[in-house]
Protein backbone atom coordinates (compact mmCIF):
# COMPACT_ATOMS: atom_id res chain seq x y z
CA UNK A 1 0.00 0.00 0.00
CA UNK A 2 1.40 3.11 -1.10
CA UNK A 3 -0.67 5.96 -0.07
CA UNK A 4 -3.93 6.07 2.23
CA UNK A 5 -6.62 8.60 1.68
CA UNK A 6 -7.36 10.69 4.88
CA UNK A 7 -10.34 12.52 5.61
CA UNK A 8 -10.75 15.34 8.17
CA UNK A 9 -14.22 15.09 9.57
CA UNK A 10 -13.73 18.03 12.24
CA UNK A 11 -12.19 21.01 10.72
CA UNK A 12 -9.87 20.94 14.26
CA UNK A 13 -8.56 16.91 13.47
CA UNK A 14 -4.97 16.58 13.37
CA UNK A 15 -3.40 14.12 11.11
CA UNK A 16 -1.87 11.04 11.83
CA UNK A 17 1.55 11.05 11.36
CA UNK A 18 4.88 9.18 12.41
CA UNK A 19 6.80 10.52 15.23
CA UNK A 20 10.19 9.74 13.57
CA UNK A 21 11.31 7.84 9.61
CA UNK A 22 11.84 4.29 12.18
CA UNK A 23 8.61 4.97 13.43
CA UNK A 24 6.07 2.00 11.98
CA UNK A 25 3.16 3.68 14.01
CA UNK A 26 1.28 6.72 12.85
CA UNK A 27 -0.08 8.98 15.94
CA UNK A 28 -3.18 9.72 16.93
CA UNK A 29 -4.82 12.82 18.06
CA UNK A 30 -7.80 13.49 20.36
CA UNK A 31 -9.99 15.69 18.94
CA UNK A 32 -12.04 17.40 21.60
CA UNK A 33 -12.94 20.64 22.51
CA UNK A 34 -11.86 20.78 25.48
CA UNK A 35 -9.74 18.97 28.01
CA UNK A 36 -11.48 15.23 29.16
CA UNK A 37 -11.12 13.63 32.35
CA UNK A 38 -10.41 10.18 32.35
CA UNK A 39 -11.66 8.84 35.92
CA UNK A 40 -9.75 6.06 37.79
CA UNK A 41 -10.73 3.05 36.69
CA UNK A 42 -12.94 4.77 33.62
CA UNK A 43 -13.31 3.94 30.45
CA UNK A 44 -13.89 6.55 27.14
CA UNK A 45 -14.24 6.72 23.40
CA UNK A 46 -12.17 9.71 22.15
CA UNK A 47 -13.67 10.81 18.82
CA UNK A 48 -10.10 11.53 16.76
CA UNK A 49 -11.76 13.61 13.92
CA UNK A 50 -10.80 11.28 10.81
CA UNK A 51 -11.83 8.90 8.57
CA UNK A 52 -9.62 6.58 6.54
CA UNK A 53 -10.21 4.46 3.22
CA UNK A 54 -8.19 1.45 2.81
CA UNK A 55 -8.70 0.72 -0.40
CA UNK A 56 -7.00 -3.04 -0.34
CA UNK A 57 -9.22 -5.46 1.07
CA UNK A 58 -6.81 -7.64 2.35
CA UNK A 59 -4.96 -4.88 4.51
CA UNK A 60 -6.65 -3.53 7.77
CA UNK A 61 -6.00 -0.68 10.22
CA UNK A 62 -5.21 -2.00 13.95
CA UNK A 63 -4.95 0.74 16.77
CA UNK A 64 -2.55 -0.14 19.57
CA UNK A 65 -1.78 2.20 23.09
CA UNK A 66 1.06 4.49 23.52
CA UNK A 67 3.63 2.85 25.76
CA UNK A 68 4.23 6.02 27.44
CA UNK A 69 0.41 6.49 28.63
CA UNK A 70 0.23 3.24 29.24
CA UNK A 71 3.76 3.01 31.59
CA UNK A 72 3.24 6.39 33.08
CA UNK A 73 -0.12 6.67 33.49
CA UNK A 74 -1.83 3.74 32.95
CA UNK A 75 -3.61 4.50 30.03
CA UNK A 76 -4.48 1.90 27.35
CA UNK A 77 -7.21 0.88 24.73
CA UNK A 78 -10.38 -0.45 26.49
CA UNK A 79 -9.99 -3.52 23.96
CA UNK A 80 -6.67 -3.98 24.04
CA UNK A 81 -6.53 -3.44 20.09
CA UNK A 82 -8.75 -1.47 18.04
CA UNK A 83 -9.46 -3.11 14.01
CA UNK A 84 -10.44 -1.04 11.73
CA UNK A 85 -11.81 -2.92 8.82
CA UNK A 86 -10.80 -1.97 4.70
CA UNK A 87 -14.44 -1.18 4.53
CA UNK A 88 -15.21 1.20 7.34
CA UNK A 89 -15.40 4.66 6.35
CA UNK A 90 -16.80 6.75 9.32
CA UNK A 91 -15.13 8.78 11.69
CA UNK A 92 -12.38 6.91 14.07
CA UNK A 93 -12.73 6.69 17.52
CA UNK A 94 -10.37 5.34 20.27
CA UNK A 95 -12.05 3.92 23.31
CA UNK A 96 -9.43 4.41 26.60
CA UNK A 97 -9.51 3.06 30.23
CA UNK A 98 -7.46 4.45 32.85
CA UNK A 99 -6.50 1.59 34.88
CA UNK A 100 -4.84 3.58 37.23
CA UNK A 101 -5.86 4.69 40.80
CA UNK A 102 -5.54 8.35 39.42
CA UNK A 103 -7.29 10.83 37.55
CA UNK A 104 -6.19 11.32 33.90
CA UNK A 105 -6.69 14.29 31.77
CA UNK A 106 -6.92 14.42 27.63
CA UNK A 107 -5.79 17.56 26.06
CA UNK A 108 -7.27 18.29 23.00
CA UNK A 109 -4.55 17.15 20.50
CA UNK A 110 -3.33 14.94 22.43
CA UNK A 111 -1.27 11.70 20.98
CA UNK A 112 -3.91 9.29 22.49
CA UNK A 113 -2.95 6.04 20.29
CA UNK A 114 -0.93 4.57 17.52
CA UNK A 115 -2.41 3.34 13.84
CA UNK A 116 -0.61 0.54 12.24
CA UNK A 117 -1.22 -1.15 8.86
CA UNK A 118 -0.74 -4.42 8.32
CA UNK A 119 -1.79 -7.19 5.64
CA UNK A 120 -4.16 -9.64 6.74
CA UNK A 121 -4.67 -13.61 5.44
CA UNK A 122 -8.59 -14.39 4.62
CA UNK A 123 -8.24 -17.94 3.73
CA UNK A 124 -11.17 -20.16 2.83
CA UNK A 125 -12.02 -21.97 6.38
CA UNK A 126 -12.63 -25.77 5.79
CA UNK A 127 -14.43 -27.31 9.20
CA UNK A 128 -13.15 -30.45 9.65
CA UNK A 129 -13.11 -33.55 12.20
CA UNK A 130 -9.74 -33.88 13.14
CA UNK A 131 -6.66 -31.46 13.34
CA UNK A 132 -2.89 -32.35 12.46
CA UNK A 133 -1.43 -33.55 15.74
CA UNK A 134 1.94 -31.79 16.76
CA UNK A 135 4.23 -32.17 19.54
CA UNK A 136 2.25 -30.14 21.90
CA UNK A 137 -1.23 -30.61 21.03
CA UNK A 138 -3.90 -29.24 23.07
CA UNK A 139 -1.64 -27.91 25.96
CA UNK A 140 -2.57 -24.23 27.11
CA UNK A 141 -1.54 -21.75 29.55
CA UNK A 142 1.83 -22.69 30.79
CA UNK A 143 2.14 -25.85 29.56
CA UNK A 144 5.68 -24.81 27.77
CA UNK A 145 7.21 -24.27 31.17
CA UNK A 146 7.91 -21.19 32.61
CA UNK A 147 11.42 -20.56 31.61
Amino acid sequence: MDKLKIKRIHPDAILPKRATNGSVGYDICACIAEPLKLSAGGRVAVPTGIAIAIEEPDVAAFIFGRSGLGVKHGITLSNSVGVIDPDYRGEIHVGLINRSNEDYTIQPGERIAQMILMPVELPELIECTELPQTMRGAGGFGSTGRT
